[in-house]
């Protein structure tokens, strides 16, 4: 196949970079440093094991999922991609 003056890989290449790039925003946007003692929302204590497990974080468990749920956050890949159904 004739490409021009790209080499073989570079489809492959500009999306890992800019798969990379936007993995490098989306970390400079997450919190750093030690996480509160009481959440913010509902001063409900926070434990040390969640703060050492999410640098940063701010809210308690119940409180962050009801903000995800608010935000249209879901872990799960509910669009039905093709390889899904393959399973």
């Amino acid at each position: 196949m004739a490409t021009g003056w790209a080499g073989d890989n570079a489809v492959n290449e500009q999306i890992e970079a800019t798969v990379k790039e936007a993995v490098e925003r989306a970390r400079l946007r997450l919190p750093q440093g030690p996480g509160l003692e009481r959440c913010e929302e509902c001063d409900a204590p926070i434990p040390e094991a969640r703060r050492k497990a999410v640098p940063g974080v701010r809210l308690c468990v119940a409180c962050q999922a009801a903000h995800d749920e608010e935000a249209g956050f879901s872990a799960y890949n509910r669009r039905g991609s093709k390889d899904s159904q393959l399973r």
